[in-house]
């Protein structure tokens, strides 16, 4: 089934996906209550989508006025698709794909993002060379919030450099919402 855009200018338009592909979208529901929190810094802000699957995070984001998004997707198939998806809903040019594994497209992006949603597989270990690496490149702006989706179940560690803001539970899904230690 291809996920849905929930609000915002571009609200219940689909997404591509291809096929058989295996990407776990964020439940609908999820995304709601991710975009009704994240409301007040959307407009205008610069937003890195990490393990975008499908893209749906940015396009959320574009369609409620982000300034910039760019995501990221290892899969070609997949990132083709949201580059697809993007031409179609006339968003490609305030949307960029970075079709490469995350550790090394942190290396080719220019920041700073004021928002970055990293999703990567539940089962993988927490990503901290990321968290660090985002620091390192000076991906994030000063008062950047990075939201962690993970397994609800999942306990995490203090992650060098950043502090924890807010943490959300949606059934099997959590979110922590992060800022950069200044």
């Amino acid at each position: 089934m291809s996920p849905k855009i929930t609000g915002g200018e571009l609200g219940s338009r689909k997404l591509k996906s291809p096929k058989g592909m295996s990407v776990r979208p964020t439940p609908g529901r999820v995304k709601e209550s991710l975009f009704s929190i994240l409301l007040p810094r959307i407009e205008g802000a610069n937003v890195l989508d990490l393990f975008a699957g499908t893209g749906a995070i940015g396009f959320e984001a574009a369609s409620r006025g982000a300034a910039r998004v760019v995501s990221v997707e290892a899969h070609r198939e997949t990132a083709a698709a949201i580059e697809e998806s993007a031409k179609e809903l006339e968003v490609d040019d305030r949307m960029s794909v970075v079709a490469a594994p995350v550790e090394r497209a942190l290396y080719r992006i220019e920041g700073p993002f004021d928002i970055v949603y990293l999703d990567p597989p539940y089962a993988d270990p927490v990503p901290l060379q990321l968290f660090r690496l985002m620091l390192e490149r000076k991906l994030l702006a000063p008062e950047a919030i990075v939201v962690y989706e993970h397994a609800a179940k999942r306990i995490l560690p203090q992650i060098p450099g950043y502090r924890s803001v807010r943490e959300e539970v949606y059934g099997d899904v959590g979110l922590a919402f992060l800022t950069p230690e200044s």
